[in-house]
């Protein structure tokens, strides 16, 4: 389990976040949303160990990030920012293989190849294997980012917790890969792992999350599963956009109509 407990951060006079608690279950799909600005990819720095300097704790497994070293926790926890970028011509299989990077000292091993070809061939990369990272496009290169992460947590740590965190990983995807991103995700949340994503996309949310966290001017608005906490008066609140509500006849999950 992860929990963040009174969270604030502010930066100089700034208030970013205020008073945030929350607790990620493994083996659920939790997503963040909120309109720009609200702190949600702040939030997520700050429980994955990127951002010191808050007020409040983040504990794995009642263990508290602060007390354990950046290279132990990047054997269990791995997180994907937004757009993330290499300036150096690698091959595909070589950022895949940066992913495995905490897990050796030299050089990869044969476990650590075999992890990376497995991630690459269930991402539907093998063809791309050995392409120049700097030659795809924007979606080819997230999905290339999403491999790395993945072949980072790829196997079961020792106390059989993974951490995996996305921040907007559905950017320059198309509606095919976000459908088939999310499906992996998903799977990958049910083998024991920690599993936090920051969304936009509310009906995508909603389709594939187990719990949401609404966010706004950096307090946390609500959360709970979409059938329990989605309803008009809170996409008003939290978006400042009318709406009305239906239930997908085919997901049967909220399905959310701009007004």
């Amino acid at each position: 389990m992860l929990k963040a407990k009174n969270i604030y951060y502010s930066i100089g006079k700034k208030s970013i976040l205020n008073d945030i608690s929350a607790e990620f279950n493994p083996g659920e799909f939790n997503m963040i949303l909120g309109p720009n600005g609200s702190g949600k990819s702040t939030f997520l720095k700050i429980f994955s160990g990127e951002i010191n300097g808050y007020k409040g704790s983040v504990s794995y497994n009642n263990k508290n990030i602060a007390t354990q070293k950046k290279e132990t926790l990047a054997r269990y926890r791995a997180v994907m920012s937004q757009q993330p970028e290499l300036s150096f011509p690698l091959m595909v299989d070589e950022v895949v293989m940066m992913g495995r990077y905490p897990h050796f000292h030299f050089s990869p091993n044969k476990k650590d190849l075999a992890i990376c070809d497995e991630v690459i061939e269930r991402m539907n990369l093998s063809s791309f294997k050995e392409r120049n990272y700097l030659t795809l496009s924007g979606g080819e290169k997230q999905r290339v980012q999403f491999a790395r992460v993945l072949a980072q947590v790829w196997e079961q740590p020792e106390e059989g917790i993974r951490y995996l965190f996305l921040d907007e990983p559905l950017a320059s995807l198309d509606i095919n890969y976000q459908q088939e991103f999310l499906q992996i995700a998903g799977e990958f949340a049910k083998k024991d792992t920690v599993l936090v994503a920051v969304m936009h996309d509310i009906n995508l949310a909603t389709q594939y999350g187990d719990k949401l966290f609404f966010l706004k001017q950096g307090k946390l608005i609500a959360h709970g599963r979409p059938k329990e906490i989605l309803n008009q008066a809170l996409i008003k609140v939290v978006f400042g956009v009318d709406t009305t509500i239906i239930e997908n006849p085919i997901t049967n999950t909220p399905l959310v109509i701009y007004a």
